[in-house]
């Protein structure tokens, strides 16, 4: 689960991570309200959730109130298309109007979950306030790393080591390394999957500030956080996907034509590659679950129809914990009720596969039964290039 900015910095600020002052607005009078607040000069911040904003034109310094006004009155409703939105942008319904610094250097500071060393890693550059991919695909060397221990955290020796990686001393060693462990601690207590300060900039009097603030939650630890729930904006997710959320499943929108329903996030990857050998390009990832039910497989199918791109169906489900003739019986139940008018092709693997292959031949409905992933595949790819 992902949020905005101005809410990143208010959850980060409490755990002592210094962060500018801005208020978030969602009309040009409260811009300029909070322009004037703020002192006149100010920066005005489209809130969506994406990166490169800067560069689309989403972040715009103002130097007065009134022209915190104008920007406001161009920027609200305005559609922002970074290379993180894809080419349909995003709607810009709120803004963080944020006091502009004095700024002397830049740097990146991120967190996130090492899943090889099975732990924590905190990641530091010089090079902050650009894209930390392509500097570490050009200049790996600015990147410098330390690995939190999963019982003992992050310590302060490596706090320190990071500080003066970075090139911190004198003064400004205990200000970076408060910043450091405060960060850490935001990212194990907030149950983060991502924190990330991109800049993490010093003004030019000494102070640290996070100027950007990016905080992705763990959704396996949501249950422990009903508070999140208010954090949440929709209107930022892609509406299937929001969908998908009220019924447990998990979907993503992809941009293809072969809708994809598929038990076990590691069958549904080795779907969508299928599919992409045998020249087709999977409409989305959809898993339903180890223990697929006739309303599960219904809702998945309205899912999957409500995307109007796609122009065929491909499911793969492997019975292990969940019976096929009880998948079967909730595809046929499901193509009824809905009246799916799309190709369906369905490939079934394990408990009572024989009595689901005949339940659906005897079903009346136009459902082409494959034996293999390679021939459900190759079938499905032919049938959406037909309709």
């Amino acid at each position: 689960m992902r949020i905005h900015e101005y809410q990143a910095k208010e959850l980060l600020q409490r755990y002592g991570v210094m962060v500018p002052r801005g208020e978030a607005v969602v009309t040009p009078e409260a811009a300029r309200a909070a322009a004037e607040k703020l002192g006149g000069r100010v920066v005005v911040k489209a809130q969506i959730h994406a990166g490169g904003r800067g560069k689309a034109g989403g972040i715009r310094l103002a130097d007065s109130p009134e022209r915190a006004y104008e920007l406001a009155r161009e920027m609200l409703g305005m559609t922002l298309v970074t290379p993180q939105t894809g080419p349909q942008g995003r709607l810009v319904r709120t803004l963080l109007i944020e006091e502009a610094l004095p700024i002397r250097q830049e740097y990146y500071l991120g967190i996130i979950l090492d899943r090889a060393a099975r732990c924590p890693v905190l990641m530091a550059s010089p090079a902050g306030g650009m894209d930390i991919e392509e500097i570490a695909q050009r200049s790996p060397e600015l990147i410098f790393k330390e690995h939190a221990h999963p019982a003992l955290g992050l310590q302060p020796y490596q706090a320190r080591k990071l500080a003066f990686a970075l090139g911190f001393a004198g003064e400004q060693l205990g200000p970076a390394v408060r910043f450091l462990l405060g960060l850490y601690r935001a990212f194990v207590e907030l149950d983060a999957s991502l924190v990330e300060v991109n800049p993490l900039v010093v003004t030019e009097d000494g102070r640290l500030y996070a100027l950007d603030a990016k905080v992705t939650f763990d959704d396996n630890a949501l249950f422990r956080h009903p508070e999140y729930a208010e954090l949440r904006d929709v209107n930022e997710e892609e509406p299937l996907e929001v969908e998908a959320s009220r019924y447990d499943l998990n979907y993503i929108k992809l941009n293809g034509t072969i809708g994809c329903m598929v038990n076990g996030a590691g069958l549904a990857m080795a779907t969508m590659d299928i599919i992409k050998l045998a020249g087709g390009e999977p409409a989305n990832f959809l898993d339903v679950g180890g223990s697929a039910t006739t309303e599960r497989v219904e809702n998945g199918f309205r899912l999957l129809l409500s995307d109007p791109n796609v122009r065929a169906v491909l499911i793969n489900i492997f019975g292990g914990i969940v019976r096929c003739d009880i998948v079967a019986e909730g595809v046929i139940q499901a193509a009824r009720k809905i009246g799916v008018t799309v190709p369906i092709v369905v490939r079934l693997e394990g408990t009572n596969v024989e009595r689901a292959r005949e339940l659906l031949a005897q079903s009346g409905l136009k459902i082409t039964v494959a034996q293999s992933m390679s021939e459900a595949a190759e079938r499905v790819v032919a049938l959406a290039r037909q309709g």
